[in-house]
This record gives C-alpha cells, sequence and structure tokens, in this order.
C-alpha cells in the first residue's frame, strides 16, 4: 500500500491505496506547533483503527506547499513507516510537460492535481483547487502544463474582510436564498461567495476564449459550495490530489526500488 500526503497551509490530507483504490482518507490540522510524534501517534492511531497497519504501507509520497512542516513528515515516513518519502519537486517524473516560465516556480499542489485531472480526465482540462488560495491550472490535450491563475480562497477573504473591519461578524460559508441579502449576515455571505463564483466564471470563461474549450475539474475543501451555483464547472473531485500523488508515485516506483535496494 501507498500512504499520500498532501501538506497545505490550512490542512494536511492523507490517503493510503491500495493500487489504484483510496482504501482510507484522513485529515489533520496544518500546524507548526505540532511534533512528529503528535502527528505520527495520530497517524498510526486512526489508520489502525480502521485496520491498516504501519507495516502495511510500502511507500510514502509528499506533496507541500508549507514548507515549515516538511521536515516533520519526512520524520514520520521514516520513523513511523519505515521508509524514506519520495517529495514532489524538481527531478521527479510527472507524466506531463511543465510548460512555464520558470518551472521551479510552479507549486507542487498544482502539478499534482494537473497530473491526476490529465490521467482521469484527459485534455485539454482545467483545474480549480478551493482552498486557502484558489488556484486555476489549464492542461492541454498533449498534457502540457500551460499555466493559469492563483486568487485568494473563499475563505481567505472571508477572514481578511471581518479582521479589517470592526463590525462585521464572523460568518459560515453558505450560500443564501437570493443574491440581495436582507441583513449584514446575508449580505456577507452573498458577497462572499457569489463573488467567488463570479470570478471563478469570469476566469474559466476567458480561459477558454484563450485557449479553447475544456472540461473543467475541481477540487478541495470548499469546491462544492462554488460548484453548486456555478454552471462552470463539469465536475467536483474531492480526492483529486491524492489520487494525483499516487499516479506520481506509481510512474517513479521503478527508480525508487533501484534506490532502496
Amino acid at each position: 500500500m501507498n500512504l499520500t500526503i498532501d501538506i497545505g497551509n490550512t490542512n494536511i490530507k492523507c490517503g493510503v491505496f491500495d493500487g489504484d483504490r483510496l482504501v482510507y482518507s484522513l485529515r489533520l490540522a496544518s500546524s507548526a506547533s505540532k511534533t512528529s510524534d503528535e502527528y505520527g501517534l495520530t497517524m498510526r492511531d486512526l489508520l489502525e483503527s480502521n485496520g491498516i497497519s504501519t507495516k502495511d504501507i510500502d511507500g510514502v509520497i509528499m506533496s507541500s506547499v508549507n514548507p515549515n512542516l516538511n521536515y516533520t513528515f519526512e520524520h514520520i515516513s521514516q520513523y513511523y513507516f519505515g521508509t524514506r518519502p519520495l517529495v514532489v519537486g524538481g527531478g521527479i517524473k510527472s507524466g506531463i510537460r511543465i510548460r512555464y516560465d520558470n518551472p521551479k516556480e510552479v507549486g507542487a499542489d498544482r502539478i499534482v492535481n494537473s497530473v491526476a485531472a490529465y490521467y482521469t480526465y484527459g485534455g485539454p482540462v482545467i483545474v480549480i483547487d478551493c482552498g486557502t488560495a484558489t488556484t486555476f491550472n489549464y492542461i492541454n490535450a498533449q498534457g502540457e502544463f500551460l499555466g493559469g491563475a492563483i486568487s485568494f480562497g473563499l475563505k481567505t477573504s472571508m477572514d481578511a474582510l471581518t479582521s479589517a473591519t470592526a463590525k462585521l461578524p464572523k460568518i459560515e460559508l453558505v450560500a443564501p436564498a437570493e443574491v440581495l441579502g436582507r441583513n449584514t449576515i446575508t449580505n456577507m455571505q452573498s458577497g462572499i461567495i457569489y463573488g467567488f463564483i463570479g470570478m471563478v466564471e469570469y476566469l474559466v470563461r476567458r480561459f477558454k476564449e484563450e485557449v479553447g474549450d475544456a472540461k473543467v475539474v475541481a477540487t478541495g475543501g470548499l469546491s462544492e459550495i462554488v460548484a453548486r451555483d456555478s454552471s462552470a464547472i463539469d465536475v467536483v473531485d474531492r480526492t483529486l490530489t491524492l489520487r494525483g500523488l499516487n499516479i506520481i508515485y506509481n510512474l517513479n516506483r521503478k527508480d525508487r526500488q533501484k534506490e532502496n535496494a
């Protein structure tokens, strides 16, 4: 079995794969103050409670946009799972070609999502990851990552609004029934959520005007909120990142076996 770890700014998503099948997944809060043992023991206990032993894990792959936690999870991989993790970055086989001004600038999460979308849905495809930041990635029919856009996330924009204003309260990210809000809460929900959806739809439309029609796949914790009221999204795939990591691990499996021989 392979263990996939996606280290984000807000959450850490982990998945266990038996071949191409996702057997179990878990989510942890990202915190630089937690030790490797705190994370490691939590992961071990959650896996074992679902019938998965640390000894069942043959390989580990991780991607990260949070460098503060990289060493922590590299240590967890070696100490708790007995293997050095494969880290998504320069020199790794991804199965797609990065056609970017500086390929090293492309975040590991964007590469992983692009790989999963291309191998699962084919190209051309636009991948939208609705997380702490919102990323838009375009992969053409030849499996080439051509670029995209980076914008604010839903929760990020809400936090910025409430922290910078004295009277606006924290709100639940739920779309109101009408765009025309009747009180402060629904006004904020309308502006944040429907305004965000408008941004997504505008960027998707402009992408298609520039490069042609493409399937649009959304992922990330808040993707369903967007997809519920948007016609721009064709598919919501919450496991996209984990499956992308598993695909990349399998592409590099032979090289890993040579290193560990």
